[in-house]
C-alpha cells in the first residue's frame, strides 16, 4: 500500500515539472518598459525626449560650458581737479569705464572750490596783474564766479572747465573768492575758497637784505679779530716787561730800591 502512494507522488511530481517547463518555453520573453532620458540645456529648458531600452546605450549628456569670470580691480579716472580745459570725468567714465570720485548732484548747491594761489605776473604783456588759480570741488558745476573785494565791476564769470584767470593789480590784504555755481545755486564762501593777497618779496629786495646781512657779519668778524689781536699784544707786552724786570737788580715788584 505504501509503494502505491509513493508511485503516485512521483508521477504527480513528474507531470508538474513537465508542464512548468513547457509553459516557460512557450511564454513570450519578459520585456522592460523603455527608459526616457531628458536633456536640459544651459537655460534650464527641456529638449527632445528619446526612448530606448536597457540594451541600447544612453545618449551622451552635454553639460553647459563653465565660464570663468575674472573680476578686475577698478581703475580711477586720470582726472586732475586743478587742471584747466580737460575732459570731464563723466565722459572719461563713459568712454573707458574708469571710476570718478564721489560727487554731489546737480540738484544741490555745489561745494566750495579751493583757491590754489594768487600769483603776480612779473613780465610780459600782463605784467602787474594777478593770476588766480583754483581747483574744482566734488560737485556738478556749470560755471565759476571770481569776486574781488572792492571791485566795482562785479564778479567775473567763467565756464566750468576754467581753473585760472587774471585780475588787475591788488593791494596787499585784498580778499579774493571763487564761487562754484549750478542750477541749484552757488557755493558758500569759506577759508578754502577765499584768500587774501600778500605781495611776495622781490628778488632785488632779498638780494639787498643778503648783502646787508653779509656786511654786518663781516664787520663783526673784523671787530672780534681786532679785539683778539689787541689782547694778544697786551699779553706779550706784559710778559716782556716782566722778563726785563727780573734781569735788573734794582727792580722789585714791591717798589724801587
Amino acid at each position: 500500500m505504501m509503494s502505491i502512494h509513493r508511485n503516485l507522488a512521483v508521477l504527480l511530481l513528474f507531470l508538474h515539472s513537465h508542464l512548468y517547463t513547457h509553459a516557460a518555453s512557450t511564454s513570450s520573453p519578459v520585456t522592460h518598459p523603455p527608459f526616457k532620458y531628458i536633456t536640459i540645456n544651459s537655460n534650464n529648458e527641456y529638449e527632445d525626449e528619446e526612448e530606448f531600452d536597457k540594451h541600447s546605450s544612453p545618449p551622451e549628456v552635454v553639460y553647459p560650458a563653465r565660464t570663468t569670470l575674472l573680476r578686475q580691480n577698478p581703475q580711477f579716472c586720470q582726472y586732475d581737479p586743478c587742471l584747466e580745459n580737460q575732459e570731464p570725468c563723466e565722459d572719461l567714465n563713459e568712454r573707458t569705464g574708469c571710476l570718478c570720485p564721489g560727487r554731489s548732484g546737480a540738484d544741490v548747491p555745489p561745494k566750495e572750490p579751493r583757491i590754489d594761489t594768487l600769483l603776480p605776473i612779473s613780465e610780459g604783456e600782463h605784467k602787474g596783474k594777478i593770476e588766480v588759480q583754483w581747483c574744482a570741488p566734488s560737485s556738478v558745476v556749470t560755471r565759476y564766479r571770481v569776486v574781488v573785494q572792492g571791485n566795482e565791476g562785479g564778479a567775473l564769470e567763467f565756464q566750468a572747465t576754467a581753473r585760472r584767470t587774471l585780475v588787475g593789480s591788488l593791494e596787499p590784504g585784498t580778499m579774493v573768492c571763487v564761487e562754484a555755481v549750478n542750477k541749484a545755486g552757488g557755493s558758500v564762501p569759506s577759508e578754502f575758497s577765499c584768500k587774501r593777497y600778500e605781495r611776495p618779496e622781490s628778488s632785488d629786495h632779498n638780494l639787498l637784505l643778503g648783502v646787508i646781512g653779509g656786511g654786518v657779519i663781516f664787520l663783526l668778524i673784523l671787530i672780534i679779530t681786532a679785539v683778539i689781536l689787541w689782547k694778544y699784544q697786551m699779553y706779550k707786552r706784559a710778559k716782556r716787561n716782566s722778563t726785563d724786570g727780573l734781569g735788573n737788580p734794582s727792580y722789585s715788584t714791591e717798589g724801587t730800591l
